[in-house]
């Protein structure tokens, strides 16, 4: 039997639905994002999920999303500073869709945007949980950020620079991933 992954994306804030890039930026979660996170953790209680803890990024609209998770199914949870989202830099509060993003960050992972971080930073601080997580017997529900979800995906899939660049999930959606 392979050993699976879980990995959702926090529920919906304001700088979502403003369309902006969030990062690193502190944002809680909408009335609606938590009740994405309520119905999100009795999915898992009753869809027969198998998860023996939850590990979240330390920022508000994650970790709100986790302990509400672990409210409906009991779930242990711990926050595990490396899901956290990438820094952004000169882009956090910018439009997501904004031009200059849209052609640049997305497609140059080496640049840091000011002061930000780099995706090929951000890919090892991800990869290195994600190697120890393989190595242990549990299974582990990730709660973090959109993207974390492209890190975590080319961690199991080979992923050219632009599906990286496409790939999002919807707030939490919940993703299954089985390590090989």
């Amino acid at each position: 039997m392979m050993k699976k992954l879980y990995f959702t994306r926090h529920g919906q804030t304001v700088w979502n639905v403003e369309n902006k890039i969030c990062g690193i930026t502190d944002i809680e979660l909408t009335e609606l994002g938590r009740q994405q996170a309520d119905r999100l953790g009795e999915m898992i209680r009753d869809g027969g999920y198998h998860i023996d803890e939850i590990l979240c990024s330390p920022l508000i609209r994650a970790k709100e999303t986790a302990e509400r998770i672990a409210a409906k199914t009991g779930l242990p949870l711990r926050v595990e500073p490396r899901l956290k989202e990438q820094c952004f830099g000169k882009y956090e509060g910018t439009p997501r869709n904004g031009e200059e993003f849209t052609k640049i960050a997305k497609a140059s992972f080496i640049d840091s945007y000011g002061d930000g971080e780099t995706m090929l930073k951000l890919a090892a601080r991800v990869y290195s949980l994600l190697d120890e997580l393989k190595c242990d017997d549990k299974v582990y529900l990730l709660a973090a950020h959109n993207g974390i979800s492209r890190v975590v995906r080319s961690y199991f899939y080979d992923m050219t620079n632009r599906e990286y660049a496409a790939f999002g999930i919807g707030n939490c959606e919940i993703l299954e991933f089985e390590y090989k």
